[in-house]
């Protein structure tokens, strides 16, 4: 077997704060209490876990492969007991204790086997650290590398909670021209070789560029591996550090596929990419260690437990554990218990496969109702990219002649919305310039088709249509 690489040493690119981290004191004693069970300690200032009332925790999830409102799917029961540890769980009362930053073993021990099944990273010292969630992950890792008065590289449309997290932080955003597939090459390559030229030799040139490569929030572009390997290419050329925050990665669905009422409906969805089929990562082709992957339960278990986790070069990851020592510790215990034994015990990491594909079915049978609705309802009124992961449609709107020429287009456009009884996210929102007058006179609006109803689609959609009428030729 060939030898991996050691990553590339990037900690010069480090900010001061980073640098001067440091594992907290009262949590590096941790490590005696778990290596000697002999050892008495008079030192931690743990409560009791007598003194816990809570003595078992069940949750009651579908089969594998199977949705939650199935009448037919078997309902099994995940439960965690205090002082019961199994071979692959801690008991209930170690998840319900203090630990490190690092997260309870058994769940961060799954998210590693599953990086490693997945995405196989090229180096060896590779390393996970817990979450909670990706907008918790982002700001660590941001916060290794960023700091008042520097820029990050965003697309041109972004996730607005990037937005208004680095705003307070004074770090500075330069958007990216974007097309079908994301960032593109040629513009990332442009702006950091004409950094210098372009805001002068005092302004710091940005060090990291952040990106959502699959099911992009808010356009729903999903690079293909050839547009990675460039974007790669490019951030090794600059020295850049890539922020790949992927929490749609797992909801690819492939190519739009129009009914066919003669068609078996489990014919039509038995070419999902499950797990073997997806786009390779930024993360499986980084020879450097360059690239912080976040990863989010969020999309395909519930955004409410607030768990992840992020794979990184370990100098990294150790950094990031002494940041969550010092502020969320880790995701919630109760949160960490249900998904370490629903994913170690009740699951493992077949039945996780086969309920990654049920995620995968689902989402695309949304998608392509909701984009056979378009089609018939929103011709000559929107241009759309029909998206093959995610939960998104990104339209650009098709103003008439005399609705280009108005200043407040786009506003009227989002109060007819409501006035027709339908709500879409205005373009403007996503953009990292702001709401300025150039910004808010551009014609997109963005749709989910991930929360309503299947059945209102066409109430919806049919709304829209009513609401753009006064504004398009179609």
């Amino acid at each position: 077997m060939p030898v991996k690489p050691h990553s590339k040493d990037l900690s010069s690119l480090f900010t001061e704060a980073t640098k001067r981290r440091r594992n907290s004191p009262l949590k590096s004693l941790l490590k005696y209490m778990q290596a000697d069970p002999t050892l008495l300690s008079l030192g931690a200032g743990l409560p009791h876990p007598d003194t816990f009332p809570f003595v078992s925790v069940t949750a009651t999830v579908a089969e594998a492969g199977k949705s939650a409102v199935d009448a037919t799917a078997r309902r099994d029961d995940v439960s965690i007991t205090a002082r019961a540890p199994t071979a692959a769980t801690e008991g209930l009362e170690r998840f319900l204790q203090y630990g490190n930053g690092r997260g309870m073993l058994s769940y961060a021990k799954f998210a590693q086997e599953h990086t490693e099944r997945v995405h196989s990273p090229i180096y060896d010292d590779w390393d996970v650290v817990v979450s909670a969630g990706n907008t918790d992950a982002f700001v660590k890792a941001l916060m290794l590398f960023c700091q008042s008065g520097d820029t990050l590289i965003v697309d041109e449309w972004t996730y607005p909670a990037i937005i208004e997290t680095v705003g307070p932080m004074n770090i500075g955003l330069a958007p990216v021209q974007m097309d079908g597939e994301g960032i593109v090459p040629a513009a990332l390559d442009s702006l950091c070789a004409n950094w210098s030229t372009a805001k002068g030799a005092d302004v710091p040139r940005p060090r990291v560029a952040y990106m959502i490569p699959t099911a992009q929030n808010p356009t729903g572009a999903t690079m293909s591996v050839q547009r990675k390997q460039a974007i790669y290419e490019i951030a090794k050329k600059h020295d850049l550090v890539i922020i790949e925050d992927d929490p749609y990665y797992y909801l690819q669905f492939g190519d739009y596929r129009p009914a066919d009422e003669t068609a078996d409906p489990e014919d039509r969805y038995s070419d999902l990419p499950g797990v073997t089929g997806l786009i390779p990562s930024l993360l499986s082709m980084d020879t450097d260690g360059r690239v912080i992957r976040l990863d989010s339960f969020s999309k395909i278990l519930a955004p409410g437990l607030r768990c992840g986790w992020i794979t990184a070069p370990k100098y990294m990851t150790d950094k990031i554990q002494f940041h969550n020592e010092t502020s969320v510790q880790q995701p919630a215990g109760l949160s960490q218990a249900i998904v370490s034994k629903l994913i170690n015990e009740s699951w493992g990491h077949e039945g996780w496969e086969r309920h990654l594909v049920q995620i995968q079915r689902d989402y695309a049978m949304r998608r392509d109702r909701f984009v056979e609705l378009c089609l018939k309802y929103l011709k000559g009124k929107v241009e759309f990219t029909v998206p093959s992961a995610g939960m998104f449609l990104w339209f650009r709107v098709l103003l008439n002649k005399d609705m280009q020429d108005r200043e407040r287009a786009m506003q009227e456009v989002f109060e007819s919305m409501i006035a027709n009884h339908v709500l879409l996210v205005p373009g403007y929102m996503f953009s990292p310039l702001g709401a300025t007058p150039e910004v808010l006179g551009k014609p997109f609006v963005r749709a989910a088709f991930s929360y309503a109803s299947v059945d209102d689609f066409e109430t919806a959609i049919s709304r829209l249509a009513k609401a753009l009428e006064p504004f398009t030729a179609g």
